[in-house]
């Protein structure tokens, strides 16, 4: 059976962070679905989500281990209609923990058969984040070098 990973988040935008995250994971998995989320949090997306799904597959075009999806539900139940038994997470410091291990907690409450794998983030991309980085191209910075596409 494959191991089959979901990768979930906003993405808005989808960074080098992200994609390192995406990378080290295929050591682990034998596919990722990268979940682009709504989050009811968060009121309006910065970067379009058709633009970002467009991007992120253009990034793993030649990798066919990835796929790039949207989905409006629980990731949970996200998981159980993609037959993906994982959660990729990425981790910068002691605060992602503490909120991540909250939903781990309740996404497997919700899918017992979910497993959710935290990793570190690397070092050269720890400073990353998509609200830093939405706010740097807000004020017309550069930001392509913490992207893996061009904007």
């Amino acid at each position: 059976m494959k191991k089959i990973a979901i990768f979930p988040g906003s993405f808005d935008p989808f960074t080098n962070g992200h994609h390192d995250i995406v990378l080290r994971g295929l050591n682990i998995f034998d596919k990722i679905l990268i979940g682009i989320g709504y989050n009811s949090s968060k009121k309006n997306r910065y970067f379009d989500i058709d633009m970002m799904v467009e991007k992120i597959k253009g990034v793993y075009a030649e990798n066919p281990r990835v796929e790039v999806i949207v989905y409006n539900e629980l990731t949970a139940t996200l998981a159980k209609k993609h037959g993906a038994e994982f959660l990729i997470r990425g981790l910068r410091n002691t605060t992602d923990f503490e909120y991540e291990n909250t939903i781990s907690h309740m996404n497997r409450n919700l899918n017992p058969d979910l497993e959710t794998v935290f990793l570190i983030t690397s070092p050269d991309f720890a400073a990353i984040s998509s609200t830093i980085i939405r706010e740097v191209h807000r004020y017309e910075a550069d930001i392509n070098k913490y992207l893996p596409y061009d904007v």
